[in-house]
């Protein structure tokens, strides 16, 4: 029934039933142990860190016995240390769904990932790890003024707006009900700047929550044409992708809001949370990070394993979800007064890297760095699936002269190498993954130990 509303309704139907049904959806997050996790969040706030870490070893005890009863896959580790479990692969949970799981579709929340690194997978919650997932994203967001019911500009990979309603110079859906707006991330281009900014500025929201790369595409837009809506939104949480040094920069300079990040995954990773001092905490309340080098080790910085407290409907125990992170040392204390780890950069997943015979990883920080004092770039890509070769391609304006195109290449080749083939190709458009997300590093390389 959705999807055919979504498909032949007019579009004030679309909005209308988009409203009862998120609404329907949200009493469901709301409903449960949600009121009650949101006053425990609340009071861990201010505990000790001995009071964080005797709760969070308690927690991890009993998801794992949990765990060990009721999934087929996991009932053989029962009585086991964490560090005891093997790592669980993207592909080993793809192929042993149905084993791992500990509940029917009948009794669960089941959605799909985004499928950016090559397929969607299907992903099951209990009620109550949906209820308790988003009393934490709520009482983090609350302490930025955030609340339900405020106006919201949503970008994310909903696939909401077709050709025609470009057309008609509609590029977003409404919750009329809950005050979202809806904009789809598959349109935005320079072509459509124009409708979405019309779009943006009736709505007048005051947060935005979605992908940096979309807002970001948007305020360069914006930029070109010398517009700025400073005073509008007060704070953007990016979701979905790393927010980069440029993107807060270019996102800043047009709407003057906070720009608050976050990260999880819709496999149901724990959490890690930007304070008001600007430092990304590890939430040991909703899981346990291992960080490991490439020899699978404990490491400072390297993949992460992640076991989430909000996964009993499809466990997560040491599950290799892909990214990389690097923890802040040991002595540095978060202005913040938080005891909670703090993380000093995540660099995505692990295949966002570029693989140089001449100078190894070079991770996707390192790469969006190439555009530093360049004039001109609007977007870029690098593919590599030859372990010489590379292909950048770029959307540019008409700044992007032989000059700037030469100082670009420069930044690249210092990153890659003197011996890398670079590919260069200056596109109209750089095609978005399914999800709606954009990648600047598409690395389909496989080399033993680095892949």
């Amino acid at each position: 029934m959705k999807e055919f509303i979504l498909k032949y309704a007019p579009v004030l139907i679309q909005n209308i039933a988009i409203s009862v049904y998120n609404s329907l959806l949200y009493k469901r997050r709301h409903a449960g142990i949600y009121k009650a996790l949101r006053k425990y969040y609340a009071d861990f706030d201010s505990a000790e860190k001995k009071a964080v870490e005797i709760e969070a070893n308690a927690r991890l005890t009993k998801f794992l016995e949990e765990a060990t009863s009721e999934s087929d896959w996991y009932n053989r580790f029962k009585g086991k240390a964490l560090r005891e479990f093997p790592v669980l692969e993207k592909e080993e949970l793809i192929n042993n769904f149905e084993m791992i799981r500990t509940v029917p579709d009948k009794k669960a929340i089941v959605g799909y990932t985004g499928g950016t690194t090559g397929a969607s997978m299907k992903v099951v919650y209990t009620y109550s790890d949906m209820q308790e997932r988003f009393a934490l994203l709520d009482h983090f967001r609350e302490k930025y003024g955030y609340k339900l019911g405020k106006k919201t500009a949503w970008f994310s990979g909903r696939t909401l707006v077709k050709a025609k309603d470009l057309r008609r110079g509609i590029c977003y859906r409404d919750d009329y009900i809950n005050k979202i707006r809806f904009f789809s991330s598959f349109h935005i281009s320079e072509d459509n700047f124009d409708i979405y900014c019309r779009a943006f500025l009736d709505f007048k929201p005051e947060f935005i929550v979605g992908s940096p790369s979309s807002v970001y595409d948007l305020c360069s837009f914006a930029l070109k044409r010398g517009l700025k809506a400073k005073g509008i939104v007060r704070v953007f949480f990016s979701t979905a992708e790393t927010v980069l040094p440029h993107h807060c920069e270019v996102i800043y300079s047009v709407l003057g809001c906070e720009i608050v990040d976050q990260y999880a995954s819709s496999e149901g990773a724990p959490f890690i949370l930007q304070c008001k001092s600007g430092s990304m905490h590890i939430h040991p309340l909703s899981g346990f990070f291992e960080v490991v080098d490439e020899g699978m080790k404990p490491a400072k910085e390297g993949e992460i394993l992640v076991t989430s407290f909000t996964t009993h409907g499809m466990p997560l125990i040491r599950y290799r979800i892909g990214d990389r992170i690097k923890l802040a040392s040991d002595d540095y204390r978060c202005p913040c007064g938080s005891p909670y780890q703090v993380v000093e950069s995540i660099d995505g997943r692990s295949t966002d890297f570029i693989w140089s015979p001449e100078n190894g990883k070079i991770n996707l920080g390192n790469i969006s760095n190439c555009t530093k004092n360049i004039h001109g770039v609007v977007c870029f890509q690098v593919a590599q699936s030859e372990e010489n070769e590379i292909t950048v391609k770029i959307v540019c304006s008409s700044n992007f002269d032989d000059k700037e195109e030469g100082r670009f290449l420069n930044e690249i080749r210092k990153r890659v190498g003197g011996g890398m083939i670079i590919n260069f190709e200056r596109v109209s458009s750089i095609p978005r993954e399914k999800s709606g997300k954009f990648r600047i590093v598409k690395n389909t390389l496989v080399l033993d130990g680095v892949d």
